[in-house]
């Protein structure tokens, strides 16, 4: 057996299976060299296999704190009757009864570690209980773990460009459920309070501007950076042609003083009359991490190769 194969395991969806009876390890590391210092992810049991930690040259890029604030993916759907949000609303790492407590409702079913790539497979849990309330509307979940699955593939380090690292989701929705409205929330990252200068990166021109802390959404991609520049992030999702019925993506950001924490996400949206149909959804997303100077050279040479 592989020395990085943590487990490959058979995804059953049994309620009366937990992750310790698959015997599936959370906690995992992978990092690769950038500039004079490397990129680490962590991954942690507590999260399920969702990202914990993002840090570069001394610096934590992500604001973990509860059961949300990760970098993660989620989704939201209307289940049949007007859209609400977080009221059917699949988390990848957890629920928000977990609270910052140290286990996940969501099942890890699989984990793969090596050097500077990463893969898991979560069933995810409701972002609330069973009974549970957002705003005074009403969970439509009837259970605390649904069936709808996430696979994420995640690797430090693309050709020439050690800065991005390449995401990829995939979001598996079951047979069972009837829905005509879908929002994919590839990925969202929750990051500390400090990263507070935001800017828009136009990819028709290369143009970067500065934007306020919102909250909102609008078409271009996102930087966060600190007041000095040391340190930046920034997601960007390549173009893509999708079918009738998708919007997306929209770049949205969002502070939150009174808990110390500000937040960017890449969304797509999806209605059909019909019904959305049960299948795999896969995206790409390229995130980056470092400086002023490598964040924002790297999107211009992500750019260049989308063309």
């Amino acid at each position: 057996m592989f020395p990085w194969l943590i487990l490959c395991s058979i995804c059953l969806f049994s309620s009366t299976l937990s992750a310790e009876e698959f015997n599936v390890s959370g906690n995992s590391t992978t990092r690769n060299p950038l500039a004079d210092s490397e990129i680490v992810i962590t991954t942690t049991e507590r999260l399920a296999g969702a990202i914990h930690s993002v840090t570069w040259n001394g610096k934590e890029f992500i604001n973990s704190t509860d059961h949300g604030r990760q970098l993660q993916s989620a989704t939201n759907f209307d289940f049949g009757s007007p859209m609400i949000p977080e009221t059917f609303n699949p988390t990848e790492a957890g629920s928000v009864a977990d609270g910052a407590g140290p286990t996940s409702s969501s099942r890890l079913l699989h984990l793969i570690a090596h050097e500077n790539r990463l893969q898991t497979t979560i069933q995810m849990a409701f972002w609330l209980p069973p009974g549970g309330n957002s705003l005074g509307n009403p969970a439509k979940n009837q259970t605390v773990l649904s069936n709808h699955t996430l696979t994420k593939r995640v690797q430090i380090g693309i050709e020439g460009l050690p800065q991005v690292i390449e995401y990829e989701t995939t979001f598996g929705l079951p047979i069972d459920e009837q829905h005509n409205f879908a929002q994919f929330e590839v990925l969202t990252g929750y990051m500390p309070p400090e990263f507070d200068h935001f800017f828009t990166y136009d990819l028709a021109t290369g143009e970067i501007m500065p934007i306020s802390v919102g909250p909102g959404e609008q078409k271009h991609p996102l930087i966060f950076a600190t007041a000095d520049k040391k340190y930046a992030m920034a997601c960007v999702i390549p173009p893509v042609e999708f079918s009738e019925g998708w919007q997306g993506p929209a770049y949205g950001r969002f502070a939150f003083p009174d808990h110390h924490v500000v937040k960017w996400n890449c969304v797509y949206r999806y209605r059909n009359s019909s019904g959305v149909p049960a299948s795999d959804y896969q995206f790409r997303t390229y995130v980056l991490i470092g400086d002023w100077e490598l964040v924002v050279n790297g999107l211009a040479e992500l750019n260049k190769r989308f063309q």
